[in-house]
């Protein structure tokens, strides 16, 4: 009976019959197992995450492999939303038919935004910055264990530069205006009677007081994480405006400290980030060259 055919360079020893017909009979093959074994040790393994509960994730793009390690603990409902979308067990609104839908949410779209030195960005299903999954969820940001309760908004030399205040008008929008809102004062009269009780407590405001003012919501029970360089970040409109847009940054940016959700950084493949950070765009910021995410997955360490 023939067990196997020769292949290569199989070891076969030829027998006959009782009826003086040969037959191959395979013994082994070690030459092919070894070159099997080989090959399967060529193949790299994920990186070990820092955390071993932490899931890591693949996000394959046409430029590269970029490895990321999520933070489930610092962003839980952060991370199971992007997983549950890149891996097809999300729901969301399909932008070219208005239907809801559930598959890879990822897979095809393109790096839609790339600021040189700054960051890139994707998770936009119409390529345009503007799409999402057709629905919100809330910042998970813990701004005492940033640091934000300990920052004045202002001193002497004037607003604090993570506010990114540029006018006298922009500080009146920015700050004054929500914070007499909350003192509820709403007339000149009321503001010139009330003149230093407000001086005094816009001088002892923090940069954690200033975002609360501007609508965000923090969190006491979370270990939050600096926006530091590589780290996976929500893309967002302002607070509550979470959805499926994520950025990688190509560099600490502080400035946004308190206001984009941390919830993984790359442990592998930053070459890869930089790579595409570095391509050419047009005026709006998009590759000129369209740069694709192929899926985003899971893998095992």
């Amino acid at each position: 009976m023939l067990l196997s055919g020769p292949s290569g360079n199989e070891n076969v020893n030829r027998i006959e019959d009782n009826h003086g017909k040969t037959k191959a009979v395979w013994i082994r093959c070690a030459p092919l197992a070894a070159c099997c074994s080989l090959a399967l040790a060529a193949l790299p393994a994920a990186p070990r995450p820092s955390d071993p509960s932490n899931p890591v994730c693949l996000i394959k793009t046409s430029s590269g492999d970029v490895y990321v390690e999520l933070f489930k603990s610092a962003a839980p409902k952060t991370v199971e939303n992007f997983i549950e979308l890149a891996e097809g067990r999300r729901e969301f609104v399909d932008p070219n038919t208005n239907e809801k839908a559930i598959r890879p949410f990822y897979d095809g779209l393109v790096i839609h935004r790339v600021i040189k030195e700054f960051m890139i960005q994707g998770g936009c299903p119409e390529g345009t910055g503007t799409g999402g999954p057709g629905y919100y969820f809330e910042d998970e940001i813990n701004a005492v264990s940033l640091g934000l309760h300990k920052q004045k908004a202002v001193n002497r030399k004037g607003p604090h530069k993570w506010l990114i205040i540029r006018s006298k008008r922009e500080f009146n929008e920015k700050l004054v205006k929500p914070f007499l809102s909350k003192m509820d004062i709403n007339t000149q009269e009321e503001l010139e009677a009330r003149e230093k009780e407000v001086v005094r407590k816009v001088k002892k405001l923090t940069l954690k007081d200033v975002y609360e003012l501007m609508g965000y919501e923090y969190r006491d029970n979370l270990e939050s994480l600096k926006p530091k360089k590589g780290v996976l970040a929500m893309a967002n409109s302002g607070p509550n405006s979470n959805g499926s847009q994520f950025f990688i940054n190509l560099k600490d940016t502080p400035w946004l400290t308190g206001r984009h959700t941390v919830f993984g950084k790359v442990i592998q493949g930053m070459d890869v980030v930089e790579t595409i950070g570095d391509v050419e765009v047009d005026k709006l910021m998009r590759p000129v060259a369209p740069i694709r995410i192929i899926s985003i997955r899971r893998v095992k360490p």
